[in-house]
């Protein structure tokens, strides 16, 4: 067994002293081989952050969304850490945060605001990690 494997049974068998047999568990590791997250750390260390990011298939749609003229999935990356950041400094500790950046849509001229929210947990070997979510996501 390896030592994440060893890290995980033992936090499940903490949680089922306390609440009884795990049925069942979804790793975050789990979650960035489905593709149900996407790894963004290596830009999100150049904006400044020190935990690994990551964000949900719907935010990963979002910052694709590059068919306007002079967007590329990095800057529209860039411009979301940028705002998250900002909060970060106003939030006064909290490990939720609500945000939303300025992007170009297909459908509109203008630049719109998206509802997102970030939070700082911890991750499969009780790491602090941050993930990125659609307001509308968990």
């Amino acid at each position: 067994m390896n030592p994440a494997e060893e890290k995980i049974n033992s936090s499940n068998e903490r949680i089922e002293s306390d609440f009884g047999p795990v049925i069942f568990t979804y790793t975050r590791t789990q979650a960035l081989e489905d593709g149900q997250l996407v790894d963004i750390s290596k830009i999100a260390r150049e904006a400044g952050f020190k935990f690994p990011v990551a964000i949900t298939c719907g935010v990963n749609e979002l910052l694709n969304d590059t068919t306007r003229p002079g967007q590329s999935f990095e800057g529209r990356a860039w411009d979301m850490l940028m705002v998250l950041r900002f909060q970060i400094k106003k939030s006064h500790n909290s490990d939720t945060i609500y945000f939303a950046p300025l992007f170009n849509a297909k459908a509109h001229k203008e630049l719109i605001p998206y509802e997102l929210w970030a939070k700082c947990h911890a991750g499969d070997n009780f790491e602090p990690v941050i993930t990125v979510m659609l307001i509308s996501e968990d």
